[in-house]
């Protein structure tokens, strides 16, 4: 059929049949479908809405399009996605844990985005760390290792690549069915046996209410499912930063001291421990909730998750003693100093998306697609809602380049921080979906 009575049937609100769908796709990945093209169908998609079934076959369509990985090992196949945060840096010590369990977690990630970082940009910070392996090296840590932490090759999905190009700039983005394909047609390229989704919510989340968020989450499980993967989801609070530090270089370090066991950010622990023990009951590495504790407790409190971390980063071009010896080889910011709130009392609430956009600010993250940031910028021992803060008690650390730079992020983060005369707490984990 032709595209443009493809984009008439949707247009009309017709529902469109696997063939269409697939044909489409096809055209999107051929580049023999325009842009212009691409325009109108996911207008029409995101005017008309995209039924379940539609769903499914847009993302087995875009998942098809490129590569799709097959693999030969002996045990289950698992990643982790999340739709974003600041702070989130669960990958980073997720991946190990799951392949001292016995998985294998072959992590396909991204790059920040708007307010929120990307572990790519983390892992790049890392002297020698190579994001964009071969795909033959990328295999043999991954069953060699249990797990590896790249970048999206060109061969992989590449017809959502374009389509959320058109989106981006067609106001188009804001689809949950379109969403939905996007993240799981490169998930279930990957070959994967299980998935497991953070759906966050919250001030820093880019689903800021609960409702938008369960409805995505309730989204991706049934579609990934339907299309063959066993998925769950978890709604996770994005309404304060996730862990003690927000920065490229800094969240790395804080994974080193999560692994080590040198400093444990409550949260964190919580989310990725909850995280890893649906991947492992739901791959079958685990009969129950309890086991599966016990098993993370235990490659953790041994050093068999810091050593999986460890040779993943060794395989993929970065030091050999990395674990041992990590702020050698990450850059650091020549002035680090502590900032201190306007008035003593506890942290109740802050403004999560902007301390992320003070980041980008700080060129820890970026403005336009191509531009190089500062892996050593950020902020480091950042507070966490609930704590008391006085004057000895900083907010957090400022790591800037210039004394300009720390007096502007100085000041941003105390409007950022609301300070009262009560604690409030609040579950990082909400609910599960799945």
């Amino acid at each position: 059929m032709l595209p443009q009575e493809i984009i008439r049937k949707k247009r009309n609100k017709e529902v469109l049949s696997r063939s269409d769908i697939t044909e489409f796709v096809q055209g999107v990945a051929l580049e023999t479908i325009s842009d212009a093209q691409i325009g109108a169908m996911t207008m029409a998609m995101f005017l008309n809405g995209v039924n379940t079934e539609e769903t499914v076959d847009l993302t087995i369509a875009m998942r098809d399009s490129g590569n799709v990985l097959k693999w030969q090992l002996n045990g289950p196949v698992i990643d982790k996605h999340s739709t974003g945060g600041v702070g989130d840096k669960l990958s980073l010590v997720w991946a190990p844990v799951i392949a001292a369990c016995g998985g294998f977690a072959p992590m396909i990630s991204g790059r920040g985005l708007g307010h929120t970082g990307g572990t790519l940009d983390k892992l790049d910070s890392v002297k020698g760390y190579n994001t964009s392996p071969s795909d033959d090296l990328f295999q043999k840590t991954v069953k060699e290792t249990g797990c590896a932490i790249i970048g999206q090759t060109g061969t992989l999905a590449p017809a959502d690549k374009r389509m959320y190009a058109v989106r981006d700039v067609c106001a188009t983005v804001e689809s949950v069915p379109l969403i939905t394909a996007s993240i799981l047609s490169k998930k279930l390229a990957e070959g994967l046996d299980n998935l497991v989704m953070d759906v966050k919510f919250g001030n820093g989340a880019f689903m800021e209410k609960v409702e938008d968020a369960r409805t995505l989450a309730r989204s991706i499980v049934k579609v990934s499912n339907d299309a063959g993967t066993n998925t769950v989801a978890l709604l996770s609070d994005m309404n304060a930063v996730l862990g003690y530090n927000v920065g490229n270089a800094l969240e790395v370090l804080e994974c080193v001291d999560y692994l080590t066991g040198k400093r444990v950010n409550k949260r964190i622990d919580e989310l990725n421990k909850a995280l890893c023990i649906e991947a492992l009951v739901n791959s079958k590495l685990a009969t129950n909730t309890q086991e599966a504790l016990l098993k993370i407790e235990h490659v953790l409190n041994s050093g068999k998750a810091l050593e999986k971390f460890a040779k993943m980063v060794y395989m993929l071009g970065g030091p050999k003693d990395f674990v041992e010896k990590p702020e050698k080889y990450m850059p650091q910011a020549p002035i680090v100093r502590p900032v201190f709130a306007d008035k003593s009392g506890f942290v109740n609430k802050m403004s999560t998306r902007d301390v992320g956009l003070l980041l980008v600010e700080l060129k820890g993250g970026r403005t336009h697609p191509k531009q190089e940031i500062n892996h050593a910028t950020g902020f480091s021992g950042f507070c966490q809602t609930g704590d008391k803060v006085d004057e000895k008690t900083p907010l957090c650390f400022v790591h800037a380049m210039s004394e300009d730079e720390f007096s502007y992020a100085a000041r941003k983060l105390q409007s950022l921080i609301s300070i009262g005369e009560k604690p409030t707490l609040t579950d990082v984990v909400l609910e599960k979906i799945g």
